[in-house]
């Protein structure tokens, strides 16, 4: 379990997508510090995370309901939010897995071309093998 949260941390750490995360984050706490201001149904900071967390999520599940005008201004600034970090990190995860598999695809292509221009120094087993790949990616992209 330790393992995938780390290389999650890792992942977002590398591509930047920790800011936004972590500005989802401390939005989501001064919101709830907010409806908990503002909302008379909010009797502590926990219930305003809640709310705040259900409607950044937009479940909305209405066990509690905005009905000053600062709380509801609040509620849409943080569902806003909670909107776009849904939208933005994981198409920061996608482009940066995808650009992996690139370089790694070009990596093997690169490796593959420099035993393909020794062919005349490679013995039987190595010249097997390269016989064996070609086959596979045909195979592959038919």
């Amino acid at each position: 379990m330790k393992r995938p949260i780390k290389r999650i941390i890792q992942l977002l750490i590398h591509t930047g997508a920790i800011k936004i995360f972590v500005s989802y984050l401390i939005a989501l706490c001064i919101s709830a510090v907010l409806i908990w201001i503002f909302e008379p149904q909010v009797n502590n900071l926990w219930d305003g995370m809640w709310f705040c967390f259900v409607a950044s999520t937009t479940i909305g599940f209405g066990d509690i309901i905005a009905v000053t005008v600062a709380g509801r201004i609040v509620i849409i600034f943080i569902t806003l939010c909670g909107i776009l970090t849904v939208a933005m990190v994981p198409g920061v995860v996608v482009t940066y897995y995808t650009e992996y598999l690139r370089a790694t695809e070009r990596d093997t292509v690169s490796k593959f071309l420099e035993k393909l221009e020794c062919l005349p120094e490679l013995d039987k087993k190595e010249l097997k093998e390269i016989s064996e790949r070609v086959r596979e990616y045909r195979k592959k992209n038919k």
